[in-house]
């Protein structure tokens, strides 16, 4: 073949440039390269430090390390509250610090369908960089795969996250006595109720807002406020029901929550009423449920609603004696009944 037909059978670039992703765009060759300098780096360019190596070097911790890692397929991949950008950085520095760790470093690795909108990928990334942002923490490293129309329902993002363990230690729910207080730091519910909305377009007023948020200010406010913390655990799928049937499994007691005490806007439980959902099943992005010794409630209510994400944190319930259920709930007429898990998701791909 002459060198001009080789030239003129091979596509250029610049014909690639239409404002979606194509398989070019993760092939390794130019249109990756400006993929990566004119889109990426520059909208993370003050949360990723400056370097084009296939891995990142850390700075030695004072500590012992924390690791964590994730994947989010939300959709869709904008929802009130949020997108998939904001509940990647929020949901991976979460796990980090409900375990007791000082978020510091993430990896962000972008699966992007063939056709995907640059324009969209921006604003996610854009999310990416201010949660980063807010939270102090760096995205160190990254890699970025382009799948054919089909393979991918536009974006999925999967994220890693390193952190230093603090001091003190906090037991952990095998640690649980009789008595021990379960406090919840928000209204429940607002995530899965919002992402539902946005997907099936239900026109609703008001409408639920995720309540998609970093939780690593509360924790620093428990931790101030020298609270007695057993446990604690942000509360996402499964929602607050699931974090109680772990806790109960591993502590051998049962852990009884009174419904009037669980903080619910009108607007999520007259969703849930409409479409026969608990919310106590529901998932949260930016509440938790948190476990302190007899007597120190109000303490921890008290130093968490002096932060914004915290304001409505309430008691919620105690560890009881063993009955016959992990977990009971005090209904409405004053009877305790069992609050059983769902046999699947009544949510799914919320995050």
């Amino acid at each position: 073949m002459k060198r001009e037909e080789l030239s003129n059978s091979c596509p250029n670039p610049s014909t690639f440039d239409d404002g979606r992703i194509s398989l070019a765009h993760g092939e390794g060759g130019r249109l990756m390269r400006r993929l990566l300098s004119e889109r990426i780096l520059p909208a993370l360019a003050d949360v990723a430090p400056a370097g084009d190596a296939d891995a990142a070097i850390l700075a030695r911790l004072a500590g012992q390390v924390v690791f964590t890692t994730d994947s989010y397929v939300v959709s869709p991949l904008f929802f009130p509250g949020g997108d998939i950008g904001k509940l990647a950085v929020i949901g991976t520095t979460n796990d980090l610090a409900v375990s007791g760790a000082r978020p510091l470093w993430l990896s962000l690795s972008l699966i992007i369908e063939e056709g995907f909108e640059l324009t969209l990928l921006d604003r996610v990334l854009r999310s990416v960089a201010d949660a980063a942002r807010e939270i102090g923490i760096s995205i160190v490293t990254g890699d970025t795969k382009v799948v054919p129309r089909g393979a991918a329902d536009g974006l999925f993002i999967n994220t890693a996250g390193v952190g230093v363990l603090l001091e003190p230690r906090w037991p952990g729910p095998g640690e649980l006595q009789c008595g021990d207080e379960l406090v919840v730091t928000g209204t429940i519910g607002q995530h899965g109720t919002a992402v539902m909305i946005a997907r099936e377009q239900f026109v609703v007023e008001p409408c639920p807002i995720s309540d998609c948020a970093s939780l690593v200010p509360a924790v620093d406010a428990l931790r101030r406020a020298e609270v007695p913390v057993v446990a604690l655990r942000d509360a996402t799928r499964g929602g607050v029901s699931a974090v109680l049937r772990e806790w109960a499994a591993k502590c051998g007691w049962t852990l009884a929550v009174d419904e009037r005490e669980v903080p619910v806007t009108p607007e999520v439980r007259g969703m849930c009423e409409l479409l026969g959902l608990d919310p106590l099943h529901v998932a949260n992005e930016g509440t938790m449920v948190v476990a302190v010794r007899e007597g120190f409630g109000g303490a921890a209510v008290e130093a968490l609603s002096r932060v914004p994400v915290a304001r409505q944190a309430a008691i919620m319930g105690q560890v009881q004696e063993r009955r016959v259920s992990l977990v009971v709930v005090q209904r409405g007429l004053g009877r305790y009944l069992p609050l059983d898990e769902p046999l699947g998701a009544p949510l799914p791909r919320i995050c």
